[in-house]
């Protein structure tokens, strides 16, 4: 059955609210751990949205092999990006290579002037690796 209505039509009735919602529900999701071998990356998007830095949420991308943090990627985010390069620069290597569980426990030091970004960060990453121990 085709259903014709006009632009007011929609307006009224919300319809065109209801087809943007199921355009965007239908769309495939990152998921918040993939595979690709024997390596896993965990995308903590939305499992550590819930952590926020200055400007909200850092996201990072957690790739991990044989239980070993290979590298952390940080996505994008809402931060200062002078203050956030510093912290991407500082930070996010200093996991490289550490077990999971080495890294979890890690106390890694802030950089400083963008303390409420590297604190964002380091609990990021440790969000990511305990959702890692529960999913792998």
């Amino acid at each position: 059955m085709l259903i014709k209505m006009n632009i007011n039509n929609i307006k009224k009735t919300g319809l065109g609210l209801l087809v943007a919602a199921c355009l965007v529900s239908a769309m495939p999701g990152e998921q918040p751990i993939t595979k690709n071998g024997k390596q896993v990356i965990v995308n903590t998007t939305t499992i550590a949205a819930d952590i926020k830095g200055y400007n909200g949420p850092t996201p990072v991308k957690i790739y991990i092999t044989n239980n070993k943090i290979e590298k952390i990627e940080a996505l994008p985010n809402q931060e200062t990006p002078k203050y956030f390069f510093k912290v991407k620069k500082q930070m996010l290597g200093l996991w490289d290579g550490m077990t999971v569980n080495k890294a979890e426990k890690a106390k890694v030091d802030g950089v400083t002037g963008a303390t409420m970004s590297s604190e964002c960060l380091t609990k990021t990453v440790q969000r990511g690796l305990e959702y890692y121990k529960k999913n792998k």
